[in-house]
């Protein structure tokens, strides 16, 4: 399993990327941060990769995007609803840890991260 998220630099979306890393960092998943602001590769898997429907009408999501291996998962906004939701697990598609109470849900996939520590 491998988690990612895609950074980019601008401060509220720095504020976003911080929440998603110190939420992964807390509960202990493995993921890995994909630079988009300095690795043009990164940027332009990330763009090519995030659902057309999830895109903003610009055509450019900004981050932090969230996948599981190259499944899309959502953005911040998904991410942060899932979180209150209590279905993040869910969400990030992974089994929740044992003797947690969570919620089932169905969700409409669309994020960036990268959950599993793997180099692209």
């Amino acid at each position: 399993m491998y988690i990612s998220t895609y950074v980019g630099s601008i401060s509220s979306i720095k504020k976003k990327q911080q929440e998603v890393v110190g939420f992964l960092e807390a509960n202990k998943i493995d993921f890995q941060q994909m630079d988009i602001a300095g690795d043009e590769d990164n940027r332009k898997w990330m763009r090519e990769n995030v659902p057309g429907e999830k895109k903003p009408q610009n055509g450019i999501p900004l981050p932090p995007q969230i996948f599981n291996e190259e499944r899309y998962c959502g953005d911040f906004e998904s991410f942060f609803s899932a979180k209150e939701e209590n279905i993040i697990y869910s969400f990030l598609g992974l089994a929740p840890p044992p003797g947690t109470k969570v919620c089932t849900a169905v969700l409409s996939w669309g994020n960036i991260f990268d959950f599993n520590k793997r180099q692209r």
